[in-house]
């Protein structure tokens, strides 16, 4: 008895894959930085935490719902767990069901600006996994669902639209950031989609192809980041961290052979180094 629960708590813990909210986490906090202009209350922040886990944990299990036929079907995802049936339909949703409790908790006791648009980021986390049905787009489908982080984080601690331009900066990043990334994790499902009608910019373009578009995207993404330092930070450890950043962008097409050290590993380190010229530069705009 006490070895099937280990089992299942393990299945659970490989389903949530809590460790990708690195991803997200340090812009959320990033857009909360921006926002107080320095580091907001530690009970804000807590908030901010449990919302994001919440959030991240929703939209999982919201994505292998909707795509577990086609992880089922596909090679690389046929040992996900509602392919080999280690967890349910019924697992799944409730998993989803709890995290969407925590994050509209977590949005109210924030302040009301944040559980009165709760229901976007829950809308585009049913939405994106569809479009790969649909558009060879949808790469960027996953980044306008990614850029809300940012503005979730601003609106944490200033609720309404009044004077966030800077988070919407930080957004628009998050956007092609996100984009761009996604574009290199599809050249693996390139041969797949293909057979099955699915929709990538690698199954449409070829994987050439799509990789100088990720670089332009991400390119993109560095301008305006380096956008978002002159018009709203300050100070060389920020500028540096900027510039790092884009190194850092760069190196990520430099071994797109390497699936899980371009992917998974450098663009965890890039959204610290991210969150970091936020902290280094609105310290260093209020010193002046």
């Amino acid at each position: 008895m006490a070895q099937s629960m280990m089992i299942r708590l393990k299945a659970y813990a490989r389903f949530l894959k809590l460790e990708h909210t690195l991803f997200s986490l340090p812009l959320l906090f990033a857009g909360s930085l921006l926002a107080q202009g320095g580091w907001p209350s530690w009970r804000v922040m807590g908030l901010v935490l449990v919302a994001g886990i919440g959030g991240r944990t929703l939209a999982l299990a919201l994505n292998r719902l909707i795509d577990r036929h086609i992880d089922a079907k596909n090679p690389r995802t046929s040992n996900r767990e509602l392919a080999t049936g280690a967890l349910h339909f019924f697992d799944a949703f409730f998993i989803g069901f709890l995290g969407l409790a925590v994050y509209v908790w977590a949005a109210a006791s924030l302040n009301w600006f944040c559980l009165l648009w709760s229901w976007v980021p829950v809308l585009l986390f049913v939405v994106y996994p569809l479009l790969k049905r649909f558009t060879w787009l949808c790469h960027y489908g996953l980044g306008i669902t990614w850029s809300l982080v940012p503005l979730a984080g601003w609106f944490a601690v200033r609720p309404g639209f009044e004077g966030s331009w800077p988070a919407w900066v930080l957004a628009l990043f998050s956007l092609f950031w996100t984009a761009g990334f996604d574009i290199i994790y599809a050249t693996m499902d390139e041969e797949f989609d293909r057979r099955h009608g699915l929709f990538s910019l690698p199954a449409r373009f070829g994987r050439l192809s799509a990789l100088r578009i990720s670089a332009a995207t991400h390119f993109v993404s560095f301008l305006i980041l380096v956008g978002l330092f002159f018009s709203t930070l300050a100070g060389v450890k920020a500028a540096y961290l900027c510039l790092i950043a884009g190194v850092l962008l760069l190196l990520e097409h430099m071994v797109v052979d390497h699936i899980d050290l371009a992917f998974f590993k450098i663009n965890v380190v890039t959204g610290f180094v991210v969150f970091g010229m936020v902290l280094m530069g609105v310290s260093g705009f209020k010193g002046g």
